[in-house]
This record gives C-alpha cells, sequence and structure tokens, in this order.
C-alpha cells in the first residue's frame, strides 16, 4: 500500500444552496482523510456567462493514499452527488472541486493536470 501524502483539493458552488453543496462535500471527504479546511472564501468568477452569481470556495488538505486518478473520480462524484451538469465551460456549478496538488506527484493527461495549471493565478485558489 502507498503512504499517506498530503492533497489540496479545490471547492467552489455558485448555484443553489452553496454552503450546502460545500458542507456535504467537506462531510464526505472526512471519511477520505481530511486533515483541513480552509475559511470560506466568496469569489468573481472566472470566464463563462457573465451573469453567474459569486462562488463560494474553500481547499481542503487530504493525507492519503488514493493515485491521482482516483482523487479525480472522488472530486466527480462529490460534483455528481451535489447535481452538478456540465454544459458551458466555466459556467455555474451547483459544486466543482479540483485537485489542487498533491505531494510528490505531477500529471499531464488531458483530464488531469496536477498541480493544477492555473491554481497560482485564481483567487478562488489563493484566497483560502
Amino acid at each position: 500500500m502507498t503512504p499517506p501524502v498530503r492533497a489540496f483539493l479545490g471547492l467552489g458552488s455558485n448555484v443553489g444552496d452553496r454552503v450546502r453543496h460545500l458542507r456535504d462535500a467537506v462531510a464526505t471527504l472526512r471519511n477520505l482523510g481530511l486533515v483541513g479546511v480552509s475559511p470560506v472564501y466568496e469569489t468573481e468568477p472566472v470566464g463563462g456567462p457573465r451573469d453567474q452569481r459569486p462562488y463560494l470556495n474553500l481547499v481542503a488538505e487530504l493525507r492519503t493514499s488514493l493515485s491521482p486518478r482516483e482523487l479525480l473520480g472522488v472530486c466527480h462524484r462529490l460534483e455528481t452527488a451535489a447535481g452538478r451538469e456540465r454544459g458551458v465551460r466555466w459556467g455555474p456549478r451547483t459544486l466543482d472541486v479540483d485537485v489542487l496538488w498533491i505531494e510528490g506527484d505531477a500529471v499531464d493527461e488531458p483530464d488531469l493536470v496536477v498541480p493544477h495549471p492555473r491554481m497560482w493565478t485564481r483567487r478562488f485558489v489563493l484566497a483560502p
């Protein structure tokens, strides 16, 4: 078994009950090695339709033995549980969960890039 490493996920919501979507996702992460959660920050959407609501964002820290691909699966399951519908790129979302960084890992695949390529330029990552 792979020893646990630090990993960070970025979570955001700008549709429906934003607080509940984040709270439910964090509750699920407690069973997957959650060790810390940043304060919640409100940020303006980046890209997408102009009439979107602001996002509530947080960053979660995990100690996990999951692979980057398995973490991406966790992200997708959390989004699905929140009723996320994939339509417009950078459009409104009940929940968006991104793998930001994994200790000792780098991935560059079409559907997964770690460290997240834009995390150092996005307020929704930097503020939390």
